[in-house]
């Protein structure tokens, strides 16, 4: 085994435990040697990267760990590069949510308007990162699963020569608990983009159960007559598209007491104070209730697959180069893959009839290249034209509205449109 050097960006998240359980759980597989933590937070980066050292410690692993605000010097000769960052933190995303209530729009983290902003502030940052990677670990391979994922892969991998892709824990949770219910040895399919994405076959010995699975089979955020109606089990982030009234005033009622960003800002300190514990060298069961169950064991699964060559299957956010043939070739799409060292080899999938979940995906992607572009030229009709295309949106007046609060509730994370 090679000596690799991994640099985790936005290393403060109280996520980052899970990426080095995952590493010490593979160490007959990854020989990592050398550990660089870094973040813009030097309180966060200081506790987080306390309990990683003890549990690296632990684990056996004896890897060097350095700790640092420099993002070159992170960089600076990796093989691999995960980043999680949050521009604007915690009481940006609760901006997020808050903000587009008060027109009458959905305020959300990763979709709608919300997640448009995310968008906006996260994209050049990651695409920075990828930039830095071109002269000082070029070979390295970027694993991202800072949100909204699909939408930073959208921008990146048609802006930088990096080898990069995007992760969500969506596809492997719904594939686990669909395998759960019918078997692991099901062959399950999901395509989609990014938090608009479908399981649309589940074979098992030669037979699609697809038919009896839409009468019986039930998850938990989505009315079931939905199923039959879209073709396919949705993911939940579609809850917001076909129950979107019922969705809104849901969020409304909610944000009388708290948003989900406010609940996770208690989360977050709750577990940086059991961080801080000397003695603690594991994870703790408490980072269950922050969501996002299994990203990290994605990230490091991904990881080993290619540090390793073993012929896996992964579904990663890739381009679609021919895989789903309602879309383009650049689109970025979030499917199943072959992995092939650092070569993301998307399956195709052909005699696919279901219009309605074509006619979404290109719609929802023709708001991301918008989106996409917006965010890397501040260009201010194009965040416009992207948020008119939007299905959550639906009101050219409201978005313009609320864009411009966003804007300037947002203007220190968002450079590029007030150059």
């Amino acid at each position: 085994m090679r000596e690799l050097k991994l640099a985790v960006i936005g290393a403060g998240s109280t996520y980052s435990p899970e990426i080095f359980e995952g590493i010490i759980n593979r160490r007959d597989m990854l020989n990592v040697k050398r550990v660089s933590l870094m973040d813009i937070d030097e309180r966060k980066l200081n506790i987080v990267g306390g309990l990683i050292k003890r549990m690296l410690s632990a684990g056996n692993i004896g890897a060097e760990v350095e700790l640092t605000t420099d993002l070159d010097r992170a960089l600076d000769g990796a093989d691999y590069v995960i980043a999680q960052i949050r521009v604007g933190r915690l009481p940006a995303r609760v901006l997020d949510e808050r903000i587009p209530l008060k027109y009458g729009l959905i305020g959300q983290e990763t979709t709608g308007i919300g997640g448009f902003f995310k968008a906006l502030r996260t994209i050049p940052q990651i695409l920075n990162v990828a930039k830095r990677m071109e002269v000082l670990c070029p070979d390295a391979v970027l694993i991202n699963f800072s949100n909204p994922s699909g939408l930073v892969a959208e921008a990146v991998q048609n802006n930088s020569s990096i080898t990069m892709t995007g992760l969500c824990n969506l596809p492997i949770n719904m594939i686990t608990d669909m395998k759960k219910h019918v078997g692991q040895d099901a062959d399950v399919t999901y395509f989609g983009l990014n938090h608009l994405a479908w399981i649309t076959s589940v074979r098992k010995d030669g037979k699609e159960l697809m038919p009896e699975l839409l009468e019986t089979y039930e998850t938990e955020d989505i009315p079931k007559k939905f199923y039959r109606l879209c073709g396919g089990f949705p993911c939940g982030y579609l809850q917001y598209y076909y129950t979107r009234r019922h969705k809104l005033e849901e969020l409304t009622e909610k944000a009388k007491n708290k948003t989900r960003g406010e609940e996770c800002m208690e989360i977050e300190e709750q577990l940086l104070e059991l961080y801080s514990d000397a003695s603690l060298y594991v994870k703790p069961e408490q980072l269950s209730k922050r969501g996002g169950a299994l990203y990290s064991e994605a990230a490091v699964s991904l990881l080993n697959a290619i540090e390793n060559k073993l012929p896996e299957f992964h579904v990663i956010n890739v381009r679609n180069n021919g895989a789903l043939p309602w879309m383009a070739d650049d689109d970025v799409v979030e499917t199943k893959v072959l992995v092939q060292g650092k070569k993301f080899i998307p399956i195709p999938v052909r005699g696919f009839e279901n219009d309605h979940i074509k006619e979404l995906m290109r719609t929802v992607k023709a708001y991301e290249k918008h989106a996409a572009r917006a965010a890397l030229t501040g260009d201010r009709e194009e965040a416009l034209r992207a948020l008119m295309i939007h299905p959550l949106i639906g009101d050219g007046d409201a978005a313009e509205a609320c864009f411009d609060e966003m804007l300037n509730a947002h203007k220190a994370y968002l450079p590029q449109f007030f150059a």
